[in-house]
C-alpha cells in the first residue's frame, strides 16, 4: 500500500509539488463527526496519533457530533482543501444519509477526497437470554409464526444495524418490528431487562462483557468472517443465508481539490502507522477490524456501497422521521 501511496503521489502534477516538501508544516485537524468514546472516535484517534507519528507534526481530533454524523462530515466538506482538514466519516453519511433524507448539505460524489477505508465493525444479533429461541434459525422460526410480533432495537432509523436488519428480514422473509433508540448506550439496559428481547447492535464493544458474563447472547454477526471477539458466534451466512455480509465502516477523507500529492502523503501516513501495534491493539479493544485500501479502492468502495443501500432504502421505502 505505502508502494502503491508513492508511486500516485510521484504522479502527482508538478504544481503540487510545494506538498511533497512541506506538508505538513503545522497541525492538522481532523474533524470526527461522532461524540468522544464511541469506535468512530476511537477509530480517529488511532488514525491521528499514527499519521501524526509518521508526519512529524500533530494531528487534532475535533468531535463534531451531530444529525447522525453529517454536521462533522458537512464540515470537513466544507473545509479549504489544503491539507490541515481531514476528516474520520463513516457509512452513515458516506452511504447511507444521502438516500435516506430528502437532501443533505454536501454531495458525496464531489465534495471529498477519499484517503483510506480505515476499519470496519460488525454488526451483531444480541438477545435477553429469555427470548424463546436460541439461535438464528429458532428466531426466523418465530419471527414467521408471529409476524411483526418480534421487536428488535436499533440505534436509529437508517443507521447501519438498521439496514442490516431490514436486509436479513428481506432474505429470510420474516417481519420485524423495529424499535430504535438514540444510541446504543440506551439499548443495553433495555435488553438486559428484558423490556425488549433483541438488538442488532453496529458495535460490539457495547455488549461484549454482558455476553461474556452469559447476561446477554450473540447468535448471529453480519460479517463475512466470525468476529475474534466471539469466535464461536456464527455469521448469518454460516447459518443459513450464504452471501449475507453487513459491516459499519469508517474511513478518512479530505475537502474535494486537495492536491493528489497531499491526499497521497496522508495516504502513505495511514499505511504506514496501522501497522503499528498500539494502532491494532486500539482496535481489538472495540472489536474493529483495522482496514487499509488506497484513494482509488476507497472511492469505488464509496460507489458500490451507495449503489447498495440507496437500492435497498428504495426498494424498501425506508425514510427517516
Amino acid at each position: 500500500m505505502a508502494a502503491a501511496a508513492l508511486a500516485a503521489w510521484g504522479a502527482a502534477p508538478q504544481g503540487s509539488a510545494w506538498a511533497q516538501a512541506g506538508y505538513p508544516a503545522r497541525p492538522v485537524r481532523m474533524i470526527v463527526p461522532f461524540p468522544p468514546g464511541g469506535p468512530t472516535d476511537v477509530m480517529g484517534r488511532t488514525a491521528a496519533k499514527a499519521m501524526g507519528d509518521r508526519l512529524g507534526q500533530q494531528f487534532v481530533v475535533e468531535n463534531k457530533a451531530g444529525a447522525g454524523g453529517n454536521i462533522g462530515t458537512d464540515a470537513v466538506a466544507k473545509a479549504a482543501p489544503d491539507g490541515y482538514t481531514i476528516g474520520l466519516t463513516a457509512i452513515s453519511s458516506l452511504a447511507i444519509a444521502p438516500h435516506l433524507y430528502g437532501s443533505v448539505p454536501f454531495n458525496v460524489e464531489k465534495d471529498f477526497a477519499p484517503i483510506s477505508l480505515v476499519g470496519t465493525t460488525p454488526c451483531a444479533l444480541v438477545i435477553n437470554p429469555g427470548a424463546p429461541f436460541s439461535d438464528l434459525k429458532g428466531m426466523v422460526a418465530y419471527a414467521r409464526a408471529n409476524p411483526g410480533r418480534l421487536s428488535y432495537a436499533t440505534s436509529g432509523i437508517g443507521t447501519s444495524n438498521h439496514l442490516a436488519a431490514e436486509l436479513l428480514q428481506s432474505v429470510a422473509g420474516i417481519q420485524l418490528t423495529n424499535v430504535p433508540y438514540k444510541g446504543s448506550s440506551q439499548i443495553v439496559p433495555d435488553l438486559l431487562s428484558g423490556t425488549v428481547m433483541m438488538s442488532m447492535e453496529s458495535s460490539l464493544a457495547t455488549t461484549l462483557q454482558h455476553v461474556r458474563a452469559g447476561k446477554l447472547k450473540a447468535i448471529a454477526v453480519t460479517s463475512p468472517q466470525r468476529a475474534r471477539a466471539l469466535p464461536d458466534v456464527p455469521t448469518v451466512a454460516e447459518s443459513g443465508y450464504p452471501g449475507f455480509e453487513v459491516e459499519t465502516w469508517f474511513g478518512l477523507v479530505a475537502p474535494a481539490g486537495t492536491p493528489q500529492a497531499i491526499v497521497a502523503r496522508l495516504h502513505e501516513a495511514w499505511a504506514a502507522g496501522s501497522a503499528a501495534p498500539e494502532a491494532r491493539a486500539a482496535f481489538d479493544n472495540i472489536s474493529g477490524n483495522l482496514r487499509v485500501t488506497t484513494p482509488q479502492q476507497f472511492a469505488e468502495f464509496i460507489r458500490a456501497e451507495n449503489q447498495r443501500w440507496g437500492g435497498l432504502i428504495r426498494r424498501l421505502g425506508i425514510k427517516a422521521d
